[in-house]
């Protein structure tokens, strides 16, 4: 399944159906949900926020928007469970990867992955090999400041 037959066919609910089609399309939150949905399967707006919390704490309605946003998408489906909704993925983490390299390769190299390799062979840019040396530094005064 896509993201593309998935936003398809969402039911429009209150809203007109979103244009975003993709992984790509996705706002960063909405990606940081899904990415922390993915790996448990099913989990409550408040399950989500806890695992969001230690590399991007936000509120609980915050959380709760981008849950109903991506459930108006199509992208996740929700269950009501007592009083809180259960939501899941519509889409495994291997295909939207896909889709989102898929849509790497046909719109930034011509479709051509021998394109995409030959810029991978090249070195980075100074500015993000500078940028990549500093993560590990940045998680771990992160994963302190959590503790």
């Amino acid at each position: 399944m896509t993201l593309d037959s998935i936003a398809g066919s969402a039911p429009s609910v209150g809203n007109a159906p979103s244009r975003r089609r993709s992984v790509l399309d996705l706002a960063p939150l909405e990606l940081d949900c899904m990415n922390t949905l993915w790996p448990l399967g099913e989990a409550t707006v408040r399950e989500i926020r806890e695992g969001l919390a230690p590399r991007r704490p936000r509120a609980y309605t915050t959380i709760m928007t981008i849950m109903d946003r991506l459930a108006r998408k199509g992208i996740v489906g929700r269950k009501k469970v007592g009083r809180a909704y259960k939501y899941a993925p519509n889409l495994t983490e291997d295909d939207a990867r896909a889709q989102a390299l898929g849509q790497v390769v046909a719109n930034f190299f011509g479709g051509s992955k021998e394109a995409v390799l030959a810029q991978l062979a090249r070195p980075l840019p100074v500015s993000s090999a500078l940028h990549l040396a500093a993560l590990p530094a940045k998680r771990a005064a992160i994963a302190a400041k959590s503790e």
